[in-house]
């Protein structure tokens, strides 16, 4: 597959399952019918050229792929009968981009059913919205790809089997399911941000796409100071965009970052939106990330960072959120504080937590080459090259390893 084709299926499936589950009801159908047209594509594209709207294209072609596969299943005439006004044949128009954004983010709310729990939630939104692999979803999980599968095929059923689990949430349905959006739109910025797998490192039209569902939600929730926050927070990500790969294509450490590039217009408004979420006085977890992100944005330089001001935020999200990666965030505060021997004995006792986070063996890494223990650093960095690193990543990884033996052969 081209990898023009590859990146225009990936930016339209969002936008695209969720049109197809609101026609079909059905997760698994709306898959199926855009694997299908997407398989169609691969054949005529080439061949005739690419359409003008590549999402109406896909569009019509699911909807008749799928009603090919109502037509032959035994569904066929309950499903028939519900919604035979919408099966009518689907004109060639350009799709109103705002309904799909509405789309994608009911699908979201789908995917937050109550009765899932949240792993499920996030398992089965990272498969149907953001189309990640069953190994790339159980590496974030822990888990194998076989056990992934099977909770999101329960998932899956358990949401088929609801008579209400497509029905647009009501205001109040909304609100009890908003904390898991909220996170599957983090989740959706952080794959865009860092991808799971593949030779980008940065998906900036999925970055793009979570700040619109964000801004969609901080629309809907005026009040809710987390939502004005998850949205600042994820503005002042964004706004390093331009500096984190250089012009030769590699990985710029935040450290190393050139901060004439960040988007002053991007802080700016990440900045009024979590005074706007503070004023709220509402405290929760993405208050407090966005509150890190401001700290790093608004420090000219890397040593101007007010590192104690960033490490106490983190325990105060440790507070809300102890979890072994939000520790780990800490320590490595904790590490421009008061030292890489400091972090490194913190960091023992989230060993067996984080065997299998690739982060965890990184900071390790760096944090035994400022020891000078670079037997020990390369150890772990050839630990991070066995946990699914991107491309990018692997390049940096490399060159770590390198300077590691080098200064070997000259002790």
């Amino acid at each position: 597959m081209s990898d023009w084709l590859e990146a225009t299926f990936a930016l339209l499936r969002p936008r695209a399952l969720a049109a197809l589950t609101r026609l079909f009801r059905d997760i698994d159908m709306a898959e199926e019918a855009f694997a299908d047209a997407c398989l169609k594509a691969l054949t005529v594209w080439p061949k005739d050229g690419a359409p003008r709207d590549p999402l109406a294209w896909l569009l019509t072609t699911a909807r008749n792929s799928g009603l090919d596969h109502v037509r032959k299943s035994q569904r066929r005439a309950a499903i028939l009968s519900r919604h035979i006004e919408e099966f009518q044949p689907m004109p060639a128009e350009t799709p109103d981009p705002d309904e799909m954004r509405d789309d994608v983010l009911r699908l979201l709310f789908i995917c937050c059913h109550p009765e899932l729990d949240r792993r499920d939630q996030i398992a089965i939104a990272l498969r149907v919205v953001l189309g990640l692999s069953m190994e790339e979803i159980a590496r974030g999980f822990l888990v194998k790809p076989k056990t992934m599968e099977q909770r999101i095929t329960r998932a899956k059923k358990k949401i088929s089997l609801s008579p209400v689990a497509f029905e647009t949430p009501s205001p109040a349905e909304r609100g009890a399911r908003l904390g898991e959006v909220s996170l599957m739109v983090y989740l959706m910025f952080s794959e865009g941000w860092s991808t799971s797998a593949g030779p980008k490192q940065i998906k900036l039209t999925l970055c793009e796409e979570a700040i619109r569902l964000a801004r969609l939600l901080a629309a809907l929730f005026p009040a809710m100071g987390e939502q004005a926050a998850l949205l600042a927070l994820l503005l002042f990500q964004h706004a390093r965009r331009h500096a984190r790969i250089d012009r030769g294509g590699k990985l710029v450490a935040l450290d190393d970052q050139d901060r004439g590039l960040w988007n002053r217009a991007d802080i700016a408004e990440a900045t009024g939106l979590l005074q706007k979420a503070k004023r709220t006085g509402h405290h929760g977890v993405y208050i407090v990330q966005a509150a890190i992100a401001a700290t790093h944005a608004q420090a000219a330089s890397v040593g101007d960072t007010d590192w104690a001001s960033i490490e106490s935020h983190y325990a105060a999200l440790y507070a809300l959120q102890p979890t072994p990666v939000v520790r780990l965030n800490q320590i490595a505060a904790q590490a421009k504080l008061y030292g890489a021997h400091h972090a490194l004995k913190a960091m023992e006792p989230l060993a067996q937590d984080l065997s299998s986070y690739r982060w965890f063996h990184a900071m390790r890494g760096g944090l035994l080459q400022e020891t000078g223990d670079h037997r020990s650093a390369i150890t772990a960095f050839e630990t991070v090259m066995t946990l699914g690193p991107t491309a990018l990543e692997r390049v940096a990884i490399t060159e770590k390893i390198a300077i590691s033996h080098k200064n070997l052969r000259n002790v």
